[in-house]
């Protein structure tokens, strides 16, 4: 069964009826549908409750003349894209230009020859069909670009995850973690300035690529059950410093700055830095230390001590706030624990829900310096 097409919608605007029936009487003969109203009031009221594919706006209308009327529409984000043509008997320069500057696309004066309306309204309604058609062809490519971004992201997460099997989900839950952690802070007004709405997404997409620099790390070290030696301990803090050049070698592909990248490299360089500056790999406190690896630090040791690991059992949520209070202000930003203090039983409940989290109920073992403090 063949599809009707969906006719355009043209919208006269024009004080009086007869002006209104004039110009329909020309454009009969297009395959239009139309609407019409007598006041920029009316206009607006029945444009809003469904958008038109041109509007045909009376310049000299009583109350709300035609560029007031097209400054309101103008200022609704559904209806800023309909192209509008003026129609009015006046046609000073300066009238003329004001149409133009307010948005409108082209100006008709009257009386009006019927084939020049016709062949003006025609022409806008195929250049805004043209238009829409190509916002929404780059709009889906766009979103192709973004969604193979994406992908590419959590699958390097994973490569570097796959390696070292006793942290299953430990990207998935940092993830979540970070943006919530994130949320929380801006909820709580803390780093207003860079606490946005683009930056909390950047933060949540850039978080599976933080420990990308295990990719680097030798078999015998990451995989090593029980403690490391103080040379492997060493070569395992490299991994901030691996990660940053995989970025590094990113970012000069790409040949321009971009801020995902960056933060990206912030968060890899940064996590394991402690706020009172014993952290690695480069003793940064403080405010130093990028706010991206402040948030990813609280996100990353909550899940370090929350999941079993071949070197030590999963603590209990009570347990591991009880060691991560320990550090607030040493090793974490007073600030952001702070925040996650207010959000502690939503990071419980994301745990729980994980099916790969697995609390274990063995005795307590003294943890492994070199490997349990969290998140290494």
């Amino acid at each position: 069964m063949k599809t009707l097409e969906k006719k355009s919608l043209v919208f006269i605007v024009d004080d009086v009826p007869e002006n209104i029936q004039i110009a329909l009487s020309h454009l009969k003969g297009l395959n239009l549908e139309f609407a019409y109203a007598t006041s920029g009031e009316q206009a607006l009221a029945r444009i809003k409750n469904r958008p038109p594919s041109l509007i045909l706006l009376d310049v000299m209308m009583p109350g709300m003349d035609g560029f007031e009327t097209l400054k309101a529409i103008r200022r609704v984000v559904a209806l800023n894209s309909i192209p509008v043509i003026f129609l009015t008997a006046r046609s000073e320069p300066e009238d003329i230009a004001k149409g133009f500057k307010l948005g409108g696309v082209d100006y008709i004066t009257k009386p009006f020859h019927g084939a020049e309306l016709r062949s003006r309204v025609n022409n806008h309604l195929e250049l805004h069909s043209y238009r829409k058609n190509l916002e929404e062809t780059i709009e889906a490519r766009t979103q192709e670009t973004v969604l193979l971004k994406d992908i590419i992201i959590l699958a390097m997460g994973e490569l570097a995850e796959h390696r070292d099997a006793g942290t299953g989900g430990h990207i998935q839950r940092t993830s979540t973690f970070v943006k919530l952690l994130a949320n929380a802070l801006l909820k709580q007004g803390s780093f207003f300035q860079a606490m946005t709405p683009e930056f909390i997404a950047l933060l949540y997409k850039t978080a599976p690529l933080h420990d990308i620099g295990k990719v680097a790390i030798p078999d015998a070290i990451l995989l090593k059950k029980g403690r490391l030696t103080e040379e492997e301990f060493d070569e395992m803090k490299r991994h901030t410093l691996y990660g940053e050049r995989v970025i590094d070698k990113l970012e000069q592909m790409a040949g321009e700055p971009m801020p995902f990248l960056q933060c990206a490299k912030e968060m890899v360089g940064s996590h394991h830095e402690k706020y009172d500056g014993s952290g690695y790999p480069r003793g940064l406190s403080g405010d130093e230390i990028p706010l991206a690896g402040r948030i990813m630090a609280v996100a990353d040791v909550y899940d370090a001590l929350m999941t079993s690991r071949s070197y030590k059992r999963a603590l209990s949520h009570n347990e591991t706030m009880e060691i991560m209070k320990e550090g607030r202000g040493s090793h974490f930003d007073p600030v952001v624990f702070d925040a996650f203090l207010s959000v502690e039983q939503k990071f419980a409940e994301i745990a729980w829900k994980n099916k790969k989290m697995l609390f274990t109920i063995s005795p307590v073992r003294q943890l492994d310096t070199n490997r349990a403090v969290p998140g290494n």
